[in-house]
C-alpha cells in the first residue's frame, strides 16, 4: 500500500496523537492509516498488479499451511511493534498458535512469524529501508519477505541468531521459508499473477442463463 502523510498540516506543522487516539481513529475507518510514534500517515490503494502478486503469495502460504498450526492474515490484520511504538498493516502475516493482541490495541496482533512486503514504486525505499527496521523489533519475527514489483524477485531476510541474511531469488530460482516450512517458486508466483490479467475467451460475452439455478441432486 502507498504510504502518505494524513496532511499537509502533518508534514509543516507535525501533530502527535496517542496510540488511544489513533486506536479510536481505525474503529470502523474504511481508510487505513500507519501509526509511527505519533505521527498518522493515511495508506491509500495500490495498483492492480500490486493486488494480484498480493493475492497470489496469500494463496500459496495458505495452500502450503493449510493442515498446520500456522495461518496467514490478509493486510486487515493491524501489527503493533512496541518498541518501536509504530503499527502498520502488512501485505500478509503468518501467526502460529494463536494471534497474541496488544493490550493497548486489540485489533494489533505482536507475534507474526513471518511478514510479506510486496513492494511499489512509491513504498519500496520503505519497505526494504525503515520499515524493515520497524519489524526487526518484533521478537517473534523470524522471517521478512519482500515480493519485487519490478521484475520476478523475491528476498526473505532471515533472523539468525542476533544477525539477518538476507537471500534472493529471481526467475527460475526458489526459496525457502524455514521458519514456516514453505516453499516459494518465484515463476509459479509471478506467472499466476500474469494469468489472472489475462482475459479468459469468452469473458466479452453476456453471460448465460444456464446454469445459474439449484443443481438437481443426483
Amino acid at each position: 500500500m502507498v504510504r502518505h502523510a494524513m496532511s499537509a498540516r502533518a508534514v509543516t506543522h507535525p501533530v502527535f496523537y496517542s496510540l488511544q487516539e489513533y486506536v479510536f481513529l481505525e474503529r470502523g475507518n474504511t481508510l487505513k492509516h500507519e501509526y509511527v510514534a505519533g505521527r498518522i500517515y493515511a495508506m491509500s490503494g495500490g495498483t492492480p498488479e500490486h493486488a494480484r502478486l498480493t493475492a497470489v503469495i496469500i494463496g500459496t502460504l495458505s495452500a502450503a499451511l493449510n493442515s498446520g498450526r500456522c495461518d496467514v492474515y490478509s493486510s486487515d490484520l493491524r501489527i503493533r511493534i512496541r518498541k518501536a511504538d509504530v503499527n502498520t498493516y502488512p501485505d500478509a502475516s503468518v501467526i502460529c498458535g494463536a494471534p497474541q493482541m496488544d493490550p493497548a490495541d486489540k485489533n494489533s496482533a505482536i507475534n507474526p512469524i513471518v511478514l510479506v512486503e510486496v513492494t511499489s514504486k512509491s513504498t519500496e525505499q520503505y519497505d526494504r529501508g525503515e520499515k524493515f527496521e520497524y519489524y526487526k523489533q518484533i521478537p517473534s519475527l523470524r522471517e521478512y519477505v519482500l515480493v519485487s514489483h519490478r521484475e520476478p524477485a523475491i528476498e526473505v531476510r532471515r533472523r539468525t541468531g542476533r544477525r539477518w541474511t538476507s537471500h534472493v531469488a529471481r526467475a527460475g530460482g526458489q526459496l525457502e521459508l524455514k521458519s514456516v516450512d514453505v516453499t516459494l517458486d518465484v515463476d509459479a508466483i509471478y506467472q499466476a499473477a500474469a494469468r489472472a490479467r489475462k482475459p479468459r475467451s469468452g469473458d466479452h460475452r453476456r453471460p448465460s442463463r444456464k446454469g445459474t439455478g439449484r443443481r438437481r441432486p443426483r
